[in-house]
């Protein structure tokens, strides 16, 4: 055996795996950097000992199983200290990779892009920096106190290798190469793997059923859900989106078991009177002078995976898919079943509302949209 592969082995690995030994040999090809950061990206975004105190990670509201929204029982996020609670529904980061910078579209005459419910955050970078100082989600003090417990991980080592031998030496930098870190592990493939029957339908190595089918016509036909959830590959990405990543207004009504209501003033100053504005809360949008325009909207999200990121809407208040579809189908022919909106302004009126579908079309349209699940194991019906 020669000094070098000796050298990398190291003494305790000599016994050790011959895994080990073909890595030292040259058999198994080192990660490369973009490899290692989504590793290291992953093992922070799992870190539930970055908040303060421990006990929230990333994956505390954006869990794999839930295809990265929020596990807990409550419509809106808990944070780590108990009893906290924001106003929104974590929205899932799945396929957030894909959409657009935030931006204004004359064109269209609406905001498209960004990072979060109301597009505050430019990227994915800029969108990670955020909770971790949050004080109702992970609750550190600043960024250098999150990026001091940076050095004291056992991915440490790891970290000075994608970011250099100095990269934890400042608290603050660090803080920023974590986001980095974060990001590169949402863009990954297991975060946005394209896998549900529906990918399988179009690649043609699947068959949906009749009652898929119908509410795969009725969503690119009547019912006009693909006006806002493109439901066909473009020349932007071959494979739907499900979402053209734009604001709106869906006239939802509040919902009375939101418990950032009941929050101390000093977290929610309004209490039981708290309006949600949506995207009118954006500083880029109030300093072009289109707040107003912009009450009560929110990003159209993907309805990729909708089986599992239940509850619904921006602050969790509908709990299934079919209260889903007929809010959609009635909300402007049985006002008395659902409230007023939250917001009065700016409502959608054009797209849903009175959509004329009988309850066999809503169950349709409930069937076609789980199939929009990743994870399909390859059966045909």
């Amino acid at each position: 055996m020669n000094r070098s592969l000796l050298r990398c082995l190291g003494l305790g690995a000599v016994a050790g795996s011959l895994m080990a030994l073909a890595a030292c040999a040259g058999n198994t090809p080192a990660p490369t950097t973009e490899e290692a950061r989504v590793a290291l990206g992953r093992e922070i975004f799992f870190d539930a000992a970055l908040s303060e105190p421990a006990g929230q990670s990333c994956a505390s509201c954006h869990a794999p199983e839930r295809s990265f929204t929020d596990p807990g029982p409550e419509s809106t996020s808990q944070g780590v200290i108990p009893g906290l609670f924001g106003a929104r529904n974590a929205p899932t980061a799945a396929y957030a990779v894909f959409s657009p910078a935030f931006a204004y579209n004359a064109a269209d005459g609406t905001y498209q892009g960004g990072q979060f419910l109301d597009g505050r955050a430019s990227s994915l970078e800029d969108q990670a920096q955020g909770p971790p100082v949050n004080p109702i989600e992970m609750h550190n003090p600043d960024r250098a106190a999150y990026g001091t417990k940076l050095a004291g991980r056992p991915y440490a080592e790891r970290f000075r290798r994608v970011f250099g031998a100095q990269s934890l030496q400042d608290p603050e930098q660090a803080f920023i190469l974590a986001a980095q870190a974060i990001a590169a592990f949402e863009r990954g493939a297991e975060v946005s793997p394209f896998s549900s029957k529906y990918d399988a339908y179009l690649r043609g190595t699947t068959a949906l059923t009749a009652q898929e089918r119908r509410g795969l016509e009725l969503f690119e036909g009547r019912a006009q859900c693909s006006a806002c959830h493109p439901s066909q590959p473009d020349g932007s990405n071959p494979r739907p989106l499900f979402t053209d990543f734009t604001y709106d207004n869906l006239g939802v009504p509040r919902n009375p078991a939101n418990r950032f209501y009941g929050m101390a003033p000093d977290i929610n100053p309004a209490g039981s009177t708290f309006v949600d504005i949506g995207l009118a809360a954006n500083p880029k949008v109030i300093a072009e002078g289109r707040a107003a325009e912009s009450r009560g909207k929110f990003k159209v999200p993907t309805l990729r995976n909708l089986a599992r990121t239940g509850p619904y809407f921006h602050h969790g208040g509908f709990t299934t898919l079919k209260q889903v579809v007929a809010f959609y189908n009635t909300r402007d022919t049985q006002p008395q079943r659902w409230g007023p909106p939250e917001v009065p302004e700016n409502v959608n009126r054009d797209e849903l509302g009175n959509l004329g579908l009988s309850e066999a079309e809503e169950d349709a349209l409930v069937a076609f949209l789980l199939t929009l699940t990743d994870g399909y194991k390859g059966r045909t019906p």
